[in-house]
């Protein structure tokens, strides 16, 4: 292993984790939980295999991930954070909203996968209303669905869905993101094609740019802006 060879904190982070791909292999395994080789080379395009085995080699040496046997059917190993691994969900985090002003020129030829959208849910929603009842959120913006729980103050992002949930939405993962990190409305979302189904006040626990209804809509019904199931 490389080394700064320096007394210091943020050198010996980056020691372990400074490397080409490894905090995004850490992201994967912070959204996902557990992950199979071929789950976490397919979320980072562009990663030669080799390098990625190198990576999640180097990562288990450090103590940040481990390799734990499947139970059937699934035959490979999965790989999953330690608690040490976990402590860094912060950072990234962090280092996301630092990054975050970036993203209004999007770079040529990026891609957004849906389920990435989970870490920048978990920084930016706040529950608005924690007085009130809880509420539970599922968003379609591909094949691995979010869901949304406000309560109490405190919000919990995961991938999957919450059955019975208040309000469904469906749509393009760049304009999802966009509405719910507050930088659209939910009426120009409706606009470039989010479907939605549930009463409007239920997005607007957790998404402070809620426009008001068209005249005449009708916020119970899924038909009015093009319903999801």
């Amino acid at each position: 292993m490389r080394t700064y060879k320096q007394a210091c904190g943020l050198a010996k982070t980056l020691d372990l984790v400074g490397d080409r791909w490894s905090l995004l292999i850490v992201r994967e395994l912070l959204i996902r939980d557990a992950c199979r080789y071929t789950d976490i080379r397919k979320s980072l395009p562009g990663i030669a295999t080799n390098l990625l085995a190198l990576r999640l080699r180097e990562l288990e040496s450090a103590g940040i991930l481990v390799r734990e046997a499947a139970a059937p059917p699934i035959a490979t190993p999965l790989f999953r954070l330690t608690d040490r691994g976990r402590a860094l969900e912060k950072a990234v985090l962090e280092l996301g909203r630092w990054g975050s002003p970036l993203l209004t020129t999007p770079s040529r030829g990026d891609k957004l996968q849906a389920h990435w959208l989970v870490l920048p849910l978990k920084l930016y929603l706040r529950d608005l209303k924690p007085q009130e009842p809880k509420i539970l959120i599922n968003l379609r913006a591909g094949a691995d669905p979010i869901a949304i729980e406000a309560s109490a103050g405190n919000i919990a992002v995961r991938l999957g869905v919450s059955e019975h949930p208040d309000a469904l939405v469906k749509g393009k993962p760049e304009t999802l993101l966009r509405l719910f990190t507050g930088r659209m409305s939910l009426g120009a979302a409706l606009a470039e094609g989010v479907q939605w189904e549930g009463n409007r006040e239920v997005l607007r626990r957790v998404v402070g740019t809620v426009d008001a209804p068209a005249p005449g809509a009708n916020l119970m019904d899924s038909g009015a802006a093009g319903g999801v199931s």
